[in-house]
């Protein structure tokens, strides 16, 4: 199924000013994880706007780190734009947590509808979510149910539902694993131009995917955990996947998650 980029009428998803992403800075001073030192006084500063990639081996802390700032897991000191308190959030999560009894339109309006929204309101929004799934490839299965969809059209719908909170902050963990290359590469594509603007942290295990849209990749490494970094590739995203530069920095990138595969494996 083509994934249409382009438009003849005006995208709906355009038609309000997005709300800027704030800077959020994340502290945790100790968690523990079986009886293990996870995290011990860790820092991580989102930028304004900015998108931030966390690549590590599996297990080394990067989904509880999402969950730290989203307000999911206890030990986090969470501060956004310099102020305590929690944020206006919209999170992926790896499974796509569609529920099996609602519509994929539905599925996509979820957060209204637990939000309270009532179901006219909710009916307003039938065409910007329809044009959404439109663009992630997937027009014409509005009324389908979760069952009948590959597991790569199911993440097509988690990231649908996703964009069309338009939060300022963005969580994301491994948002495209279930897709092929060519919807990937243009999934990417989508996301970076709907996101522009808003504050962004992408957890991924590919280190072409965080180069590409990445304004800072962070490494995550070793017990208790620290972050290695960050790498700041040049230029506006997403990035050409075959520019020299980005080769190079991927060359390097590979070097360090094969450093930090070797310090967070038990000894």
């Amino acid at each position: 199924m083509a994934i249409s980029t382009v438009s003849s009428r005006p995208d709906p998803l355009r038609a309000a000013a997005p709300v800027p992403g704030p800077e959020l800075a994340l502290t945790v001073p100790s968690l523990r994880f079986d009886g293990q030192p996870l995290f011990q006084d860790l820092h991580l500063t989102l930028p304004a706007g900015r998108w931030t990639c966390l690549l590590g081996p599996s297990g080394v802390g990067k989904t509880t780190l999402l969950r730290l700032i989203a307000g999911l897991e206890p030990g986090g000191q969470l501060r956004v734009d310099g102020r305590a308190g929690p944020a206006a959030v919209a999170f992926m999560a790896q499974q796509d947590l569609l529920l099996p009894w609602l519509s994929v339109r539905d599925n996509v309006l979820l957060g209204h509808r637990l939000r309270g929204m009532p179901r006219g309101e909710r009916s307003a929004l039938a065409e910007q979510a329809e044009e959404l799934l439109a663009r992630v490839g997937l027009a014409g299965y509005a009324q389908a149910r979760p069952a009948t969809l590959s597991g790569g059209m199911r993440q097509r719908v988690a990231l649908a539902r996703t964009l069309m909170e338009q939060r300022p902050i963005v969580l994301m963990d491994e948002p495209f694993s279930a897709l092929d290359a060519v919807t990937r590469h243009r999934l990417q594509d989508l996301a970076a131009e709907l996101l522009a603007g808003r504050t962004v942290l992408l957890v991924t295990h590919h280190p072409l995917e965080a180069l590409r849209l990445g304004h800072r990749v962070w490494v995550l490494a070793g017990r208790p955990v620290r972050l290695e970094g960050p790498i700041r590739p040049d230029g506006q995203i997403p990035r050409d996947p075959a520019a020299p530069a980005l080769l190079r920095l991927q060359a390097r990138l590979m070097d360090e998650l094969l450093a930090s595969a070797e310090a967070t494996e038990p000894a």
